[in-house]
C-alpha cells in the first residue's frame, strides 16, 4: 500500500524528538493512517533515535496500535456478559452480514473494522455498540444498518 508520508515530518515536530515521545508519536501516526505503516515505523525509529525492535514491540504490545490497515469506522460490538445476554450475539451477526466481513476484519474499501470486545462498563445500557468513540446503547439488529450508515 503507497501511503504519502509527507505528515511524518509533522508528527515528529509536535513532540522532542527522544524514547520519551514514542507512544505520542505512535498514537499521531496511527491516528493519521488508521494503522502503523512499517515505513512509517522505521522512520519513528530514526527520529527519536529508538531502536527499531522497540518501536515494534511497542506498536505490538498495545491493543490501541495495529500494524494492519484498518478502516476509516472501527465499530466495536460489547460481548461482555449484559451485552451477550441481551443479543450481542445477534448484533454481531448483522453487523457481519451487512458489512461482507467477520469480526476482527475490515472491508476492502478500508471503510470499516468490526472489531468484537469484552465488557465496556456501560451495563447498564446492554447491548452497547460502539463506533469509533461514540457509545450507542440498547442497540437491536434493526438499528445496525442506520448506526452504519450514521456511524
Amino acid at each position: 500500500m503507497n501511503h504519502d508520508f509527507s505528515k511524518l515530518p509533522e508528527i515528529f515536530d509536535r513532540y522532542s524528538r527522544n524514547p520519551e515521545s514514542l507512544i505520542a508519536v505512535l498514537q499521531d501516526i496511527q491516528q493519521e493512517y488508521h494503522y502503523l505503516p512499517c515505513e512509517a515505523l522505521k522512520e519513528t525509529a530514526k527520529n527519536l533515535s529508538v531502536p527499531l525492535s522497540k518501536v515494534f514491540s511497542v506498536s505490538t504490545f498495545y491493543n490501541a496500535f495495529s500494524l494492519t490497515p484498518r478502516g476509516k469506522k472501527i465499530i466495536r460490538i460489547c460481548k461482555g456478559t449484559a451485552c451477550h445476554i441481551r443479543g450481542a450475539h445477534q448484533l454481531q451477526h448483522q453487523f457481519e452480514t451487512m458489512l461482507g466481513i467477520k469480526a476482527g476484519e475490515t472491508s476492502k474499501d478500508l471503510k470499516y473494522t468490526l472489531e468484537v470486545v469484552n465488557c465496556v462498563g456501560a451495563c447498564a445500557m446492554a447491548p452497547v455498540v460502539i463506533i469509533d468513540e461514540k457509545y450507542h446503547g440498547s442497540v437491536d439488529v434493526s438499528n445496525v444498518k442506520r448506526l452504519i450508515k450514521r456511524g
